[in-house]
């Protein structure tokens, strides 16, 4: 069946989702996914560990990484736009069980994920409401995220329209603020460039103090990808992926690098807010820090509803994200059929059922005892950067075959910037976060903390090499890899 066939009427049969997202819909979820707690919460952090010029370098690297992951997702996706997105090209271009466990470890991160931000909506919540139990609002909000999910696909998306939209909204009010301290328009006197030279600034710890805040610059990005998900129920996915993609670098410019910048210029790298700011603590984001030298009594009570909207967001992309990668497995093989099938409004139910079960079940364990549930989300932390280094070597290797089996670039919708030096980038940068995510344990070899740090690492090698044992499944060679294109994986 053709893409055109697969997509846009009612008549779907059943099986199917349906291709109902509107360009704009995927353009602010593009935007949704780059702009989330990391920004809003610990942001400052970066600036106090590394000085504000050591901030910038690992936004900016971690930014520029970012969007030539991207472009390189947006090749593949709009070449062949599948709900199963990375994990289907990992399958197709590089070995089957590389897409078996992409897949599986992937939808456990989200469905963890969930947990871990419906109980930070909870926190949230009860700033305004400290005598309420938090469970009650951590259960409401997956009950609204699962409604919203369960109608349809553009409910889905018109819910992340408007979320993505207060986000920007605030970002921009931020800004503009900002540079009016900085130049003295409207506040006096004018800050300037003082805080970039002020003691050991701009660098504070030099190349290791960088090497450290990629970390949490990489966090910052996580989610960008689920963009590619989006591609398999596009309404026209040759011209909203790639306007979605080719938007990632000035949105990186504009909400990152100048929002790292306008807070590094007010706020010097030595105060200790910059180092305290949490989901629990609000007060301490950088953006309330700078609302509040504004003059705007309020600060703390607008960011914490925007960093609301933010958690909701990612709940309510989670559960999608998760659920279409789950019945991406299951179209693909690799789950139950059952997870497949879909409801008359193109909505894999029982996938959707099953992710939210799982965030429940984790959010439960929360409730019973903290230290499984702390292991839960430290173990799967690295999957991101796991998911990203999937997309890049899926990228390298379907252009390699794409020219060896003698076809045109011509023939792409969309072409990717700098292969190949975009994906190779983009793999070298994922593998030093990975390495680096826990140097103190591994000089002191305490291989238990290792083991929790590098759990999804030890998943995905558990799951591909048990796929390969009991399937016998050899890597692609890339004179025989499949290079059809739109629909067919489905």
């Amino acid at each position: 069946m053709s893409s055109d066939d697969k997509g846009k009427g009612t008549g779907q049969s059943q099986g199917m989702v349906k291709r109902n997202l509107k360009t704009r819909h995927i353009s602010m979820i593009a935007l949704g996914g780059c702009i989330g707690t990391g920004l809003f919460m610990t942001s400052g952090s970066t600036i106090s560990k590394a000085g504000p010029g050591g901030g910038l370098v690992a936004y900016a690297a971690m930014g520029l990484m970012v969007y030539f992951l991207m472009t390189s997702l947006g090749e593949l996706a709009t070449h062949m736009p599948v709900s199963g997105s990375f994990a289907t090209y990992s399958a197709r271009y590089v070995d089957p069980a590389l897409g078996f466990a992409m897949g599986w470890d992937y939808w456990l991160n989200w469905t963890i994920s969930g947990a871990v931000d419906i109980s930070t909506a909870a926190l949230l919540i009860q700033y305004w409401l400290p005598d309420t139990p938090g469970w009650i609002w951590s259960l409401l909000v997956l009950v609204v995220v699962f409604l919203i999910n369960a109608l349809a696909v553009s409910a889905f998306g018109e819910t992340e329209f408007w979320l993505s939209l207060i986000k920007v909204a605030t970002i921009i009010v931020f800004l503009v603020i900002g540079f009016a301290m900085i130049l003295g328009i409207m506040f006096q006197p004018a800050v300037g460039l003082h805080n970039f030279t002020y003691k050991d600034a701009p660098f504070v710890g030099g190349f290791p103090a960088i090497m450290g805040v990629f970390l949490i610059a990489g966090y910052s990005f996580q989610g960008t990808e689920v963009v590619g998900v989006t591609a398999g129920e596009s309404e026209d996915p040759g011209k909203a992926v790639p306007k979605a993609i080719n938007e990632v670098f000035w949105r990186i410019l504009l909400f990152y690098i100048l929002s790292i910048f306008v807070i590094a210029s007010l706020i010097p790298y030595t105060s200790p807010h910059l180092l305290g700011a949490s989901e629990g603590n609000i007060a301490m984001s950088p953006f309330t820090l700078v609302f509040q030298r504004a003059g705007l009594a309020s600060a703390a009570s607008i960011m914490n509803a925007v960093v609301l909207t933010s958690i909701l967001s990612a709940v309510n992309t989670g559960a999608y994200a998760s659920s279409r990668m789950l019945y991406g497995l299951a179209k693909d093989h690799y789950a139950p059929r059952i997870f497949a099938r879909t409801t008359r409004r193109g909505i894999p139910m029982a996938a959707l059922v099953a992710t939210v079960c799982m965030s429940l079940a984790t959010f439960a364990s929360s409730i019973f005892g903290q230290t499984f549930y702390m292991w839960l989300v430290t173990a799967t932390g690295l999957t991101g950067f796991i998911a990203w280094i999937g997309i890049a070597l899926s990228h390298f290797r379907f252009r390699r075959a794409f020219k060896l089996q003698g076809h045109d670039l011509s023939e792409l919708k969309y072409h990717s910037k700098l292969y190949p030096l975009g994906p190779i980038l983009a793999m070298v940068l994922c593998l030093v976060v990975i390495a680096g995510q826990d140097i103190p344990s591994m000089a002191s070899l305490d291989w238990s903390h290792l083991g929790m740090t590098y759990f999804s690492v030890v998943l995905v090698l558990a799951l591909y090499l048990g796929y390969k044992f009991i399937n016998h499944t050899k890597i692609v060679k890339l004179a025989d890899m499949d290079l059809s294109g739109a629909g067919s994986a489905d």
